[in-house]
C-alpha cells in the first residue's frame, strides 16, 4: 500500500496486539477505560499505526510504551514479530473512528518478554487496571478472540525466544 498521511480524523486500519509476557510466561492483562457498566475488557496492549508507511515494529514499540511506560529496549526486554495477522471486522460501535467505507482491520501480532519485576505505568485515558496471569488464565481473560488466540500461542513463540 502507498504511504500516506493519516487523517488526523482517522484511524488507519491496521494495528498492532503486543503480548508482554515473562519469562515464566506470566501474560500482562490490562483493562480498557471507557467499557459498558458491568464489563470488563481485559486484553494486551494494541493499537493502530499513526501513519501508513510505519513500520510494524515501531507501532508495537510505541504503543507499548504510551499503554504501559515500558520501554522494549531495555536490558532484558526482547520484542518480537510473531509473523501472524488477524483480519477481523471492526465492531460497529468502533466504525465512526475509520475513514467511510473502512470495515476490516489488519492486526499483527508481537510478543515482548520483559523481565520480571518491570514496572508498568498505565495510560489513564486508556487503561484503569493491570494484572500478571499464568499464560491460560490471561488467555480466558481476553474479551477478544484473536488475544485470547495469541496468549494460547505464547509458549511456542516464547521458546523461540530462549
Amino acid at each position: 500500500m502507498a504511504a500516506m498521511p493519516a487523517q488526523d480524523s482517522f484511524k488507519i486500519p491496521e494495528s498492532v496486539l503486543v503480548v508482554i509476557y515473562t519469562p515464566m510466561l506470566d501474560v500482562l492483562m490490562v483493562q480498557r477505560t471507557g467499557t459498558e457498566v458491568g464489563v470488563e475488557h481485559w486484553q494486551s496492549v494494541t493499537g493502530s499505526k499513526d501513519r501508513w508507511d510505519e513500520p510494524w515494529h515501531e507501532t508495537a514499540a510505541r504503543e507499548v510504551h504510551e499503554e504501559t511506560g515500558m520501554d522494549v529496549g531495555a536490558p532484558g526486554c526482547r520484542l518480537t514479530d510473531w509473523q501472524l495477522e488477524n483480519h477481523y471486522d471492526i465492531w460497529p460501535q468502533w466504525l465512526h473512528r475509520y475513514a467511510p467505507g473502512v470495515q476490516r482491520n489488519r492486526e499483527r501480532v508481537f510478543g515482548l518478554c520483559v523481565p520480571v519485576g518491570t514496572p508498568v505505568r498505565l495510560n489513564p485515558r486508556e487503561h484503569v487496571r493491570w494484572q500478571w496471569l499464568p499464560w491460560l488464565e490471561a488467555a480466558d481473560l481476553c474479551f477478544s478472540a484473536s488475544n485470547a488466540e495469541a496468549c494460547l500461542w505464547l509458549p511456542r513463540f516464547a521458546a523461540q525466544v530462549r
